[in-house]
């Protein structure tokens, strides 16, 4: 799944609640036909796009039964929003992503930390790419937040093909304050985009995975490989997207996900 390692070094429910703070910012979805704004790109693709100027609600829920270095199990429910706007012509697309540990290993449950992002996106005769910020609020509860405000620079790519949508995006994230007690978050993620169509609405394509580079280590602190199989439909007259995802992280420094099975619920909103 998108959930990340800020922090090897935290306390375990610190590390665990990591996972759910440094991206989240991006995901690809489904295929179909559900018809096309007035940049000629259909509702569907601008779903699998991360950098479609579309507004969405999603609720995901991540169930772990295995972590790297503790015995239990953790789930954790999450809302995020991506909302589109226009400053002096440039599109914009802001993000917020709230976690919710329902579960974790140490018996604990609560809010996490917040996740805010917003990327300047331009469109080229190939796709898209953007430049951004992603920032970092220790709104979580007590044992389960990084207890740290961090801030950092975003950018990536993504190439519409017709097969379907290639991509990379970069996010950093650097401690600028917080609990001196607690250990900094000085992280750097790699996330791929690759989503391949099958029509009728169906795609299939990589997860949320996301590689974690600890600047404090000075080395990758989590290596995932993720699949997600993923649908696109209508509610009453709403696009929704339904997407169900394995992760299988090989290597985590902390006590993160081993293996995560992924649901998603994403309500699109069309101009």
């Amino acid at each position: 799944m998108g959930v990340t390692d800020l922090v090897s070094t935290v306390t375990p429910v610190g590390r665990k609640t990591a996972h759910l703070v440094a991206n989240l910012a991006f995901a690809g979805m489904a295929t179909a036909s559900f018809g096309q704004d007035s940049g000629g790109q259909s509702l569907s693709s601008q779903a699998s796009d991360p950098t479609a100027s579309l507004m969405s609600f999603q609720f995901q829920d991540f169930y772990t039964p295995t972590l790297h270095n503790s015995t239990g199990s953790q789930n954790v429910a999450q809302f995020r929003a991506a909302i589109p706007f226009t400053i002096g012509g440039v599109n914009n697309i802001a993000r917020l992503t709230l976690p919710y540990v329902t579960r974790n290993a140490a018996g604990r449950s609560g809010l996490g930390d917040t996740t805010l992002f917003n990327m300047a996106t331009f469109d080229r005769s190939w796709g898209r790419f953007g430049v951004g910020a992603v920032a970092l609020l220790p709104t979580g509860a007590d044992g389960i937040s990084a207890e740290k405000w961090g801030l950092g620079p975003a950018l990536g790519f993504v190439a519409q093909k017709k097969w379907g949508l290639a991509g990379l995006f970069n996010q950093n994230i650097f401690t600028v304050s917080g609990d001196d007690t607690r250990p900094d978050v000085n992280i750097s993620t790699l996330q791929p985009i690759l989503n391949h169509s099958l029509g009728q609405g169906w795609s299939v394509g990589l997860s949320e995975m996301t590689f974690v580079y600890n600047w404090d280590r000075d080395g990758f602190t989590s290596l995932p490989l993720g699949v997600k199989i993923s649908k696109l439909t209508k509610i009453n007259g709403l696009p929704v997207q339904w997407q169900l995802s394995y992760e299988r992280n090989f290597y985590d420094a902390g006590t993160g996900p081993r293996d995560t099975i992924g649901l998603t619920a994403k309500l699109l909103v069309p101009k």
